[in-house]
């Protein structure tokens, strides 16, 4: 016999899909985050010169936004750290690009999955 499956929340993440940074640009901002307290996190961010920096700001601050509007977690905000964070790639749109002697270049416009998961300090 199996164990009955435990219901788990997703009140303690916030993701953001299809956004249109590059995967491998998104990730050096994510990095600098990753294992921090959330304050801390943020205003890393607020002085980071990067165009994804402002976007996981706002995904932490919706992290912390679900946590607070949440039932099931009655976690204290001022413990919640960037537990998770990690960019996936998303669609990639394809363009072309006219070149010499009547030929075409594909050009990738990649675009990102990016989530962030808050826990508390043990």
């Amino acid at each position: 016999m199996s164990k009955p499956k435990q219901k788990t929340h997703r009140a303690n993440q916030a993701s953001a899909q299809n956004i249109r940074i590059a995967p491998r640009k998104a990730r050096i901002v994510v990095d600098l985050v990753r294992n921090r307290p959330v304050e801390e996190a943020l205003q890393i961010l607020q002085f980071t010169p990067k165009k994804a920096a402002p976007l996981v700001a706002n995904l932490i601050e919706s992290a912390i936004h679900n946590v607070m509007n949440s039932e099931q977690l009655d976690w204290d905000t001022d413990d919640l750290y960037v537990a998770q964070a990690y960019v996936n790639e998303g669609p990639t749109l394809r363009r072309f690009m006219p070149r010499a002697q009547g030929r075409a270049t594909r050009i990738n416009k990649r675009t990102s999955q990016i989530t962030v998961v808050l826990q508390p300090r043990v």
